[in-house]
């Protein structure tokens, strides 16, 4: 498996992220337990954990092209719900498994 991740600062985190997991529930399984966020896409899952700094983001899969993909998809997203704010800074970084 591969992971892409990044930490996005804003001090609106845990609000960003329910906001993107109830946005998504209608067409993707979400989950949400607090400040932490759960996207399971058809190739990968993404979780979100919101702290006093922001967001700490990180996509699993297995095909590096896709999880490029939906690391951009996720952050327009947030920058939609962000407006206020937007854009937001995103450094994803690959990670080893």
């Amino acid at each position: 498996m591969n992971v892409i991740a990044t930490h996005v600062a804003t001090d609106n985190g845990g609000k960003y992220v329910r906001q993107l997991c109830k946005h998504w529930s209608h067409k993707l399984q979400t989950q949400v337990e607090g400040d932490i966020g759960t996207v399971t896409f058809p190739t990968a899952v993404a979780t979100m954990a919101a702290d006093g700094a922001g967001i700490a983001i990180s996509i699993t899969g297995a095909d590096r092209a896709d999880l490029e993909r939906l690391a951009q998809v996720v952050a327009t997203h947030i920058d939609r719900f962000a407006f206020r704010e937007a854009p937001l800074a995103y450094d994803w970084r690959w990670q080893e498994q």
